[in-house]
């Protein structure tokens, strides 16, 4: 199963002009509104912490194996126009195909909720080092502008909204269905004889994880279509749901 980094800001001097709080503390709330949709589609993450920078982010990013590099931020307009600016911007690096694929759906999914979609763009830069540095495709997207008004009431009013699109994003980047987010609940595994698969996909023709067996302890975080986003010890994988008791 997929596993991401995921890097909220760490600028707590960039604050918002609602009062409601840093762009730091903001994304951290969005990040944890994210964690749940990530949880029920079987996306492992490390995220990172707000003592650290983004260097320090990147550095354990690439010290791990990870499938993806996600940061999140809010945007502040050049000196001048000061909140005169709006929109939403998904940064990718130049001769990244992943990363500026995934930054495609991300903006395709943002569209579907932003109040000026024409302004969800997607953007190629250098200069970026979450997207420069970072040994997974990667993407630093801009979710709106922290000294626009209307832009940081919104973002500070849809933090699930915005969650789920990322979440829808990031399933379809990694072929996965999407699955609404549950309250975790036990399982047992109750086969006859045998094992009980633990795939990598919800279909028979997905790749075996692990075989659990009879009687084995399960959570389980999410059902599509009689299978179970299932998590067993340090693994995550779907299993056929009508063999697990909850």
């Amino acid at each position: 199963m997929p596993i991401i980094y995921l890097s909220p800001s760490t600028q707590e001097w960039n604050q918002y002009v609602t009062g409601s709080g840093s762009e730091e503390y903001n994304m951290n709330l969005l990040a944890d509104a994210l964690i749940p949709y990530l949880v029920s589609n079987g996306i492992q993450y490390k995220r990172n912490r707000p003592e650290m920078t983004a260097g320090s982010s990147i550095r354990e990013a690439n010290q791990g194996d990870y499938d993806f590099y996600l940061a999140l931020h809010s945007n502040g307009a050049p000196e001048g126009r000061y909140g005169e600016e709006r929109g939403i911007i998904a940064f990718y690096y130049p001769g990244s195909a992943q990363g500026q694929r995934a930054a495609e759906l991300i903006a395709a999914e943002l569209r579907k909720i932003y109040p000026l979609p024409n302004k969800v763009t997607t953007r190629s830069t250098t200069t970026l080092g979450e997207v420069r540095q970072p040994k997974a495709p990667a993407v630093l997207v801009e979710i709106g502008y922290h000294d626009n008004y209307s832009d940081a009431q919104w973002v500070e009013g849809h933090m699930d909204a915005i969650a789920q699109q990322l979440a829808r994003a990031l399933t379809e980047f990694f072929g996965l269905p999407f699955i609404y987010p549950m309250d975790p609940i036990a399982g047992t595994v109750r086969v006859n004889y045998g094992t009980l698969n633990l795939r990598s996909y919800p279909a028979p023709t997905g790749k075996i994880l692990a075989n659990l067996p009879n009687g084995a302890s399960v959570t389980v975080y999410g059902e599509w279509q009689g299978w179970y986003v299932v998590h067993y010890g340090d693994l995550v994988g779907y299993a056929a749901a009508a063999f697990i008791d909850t």
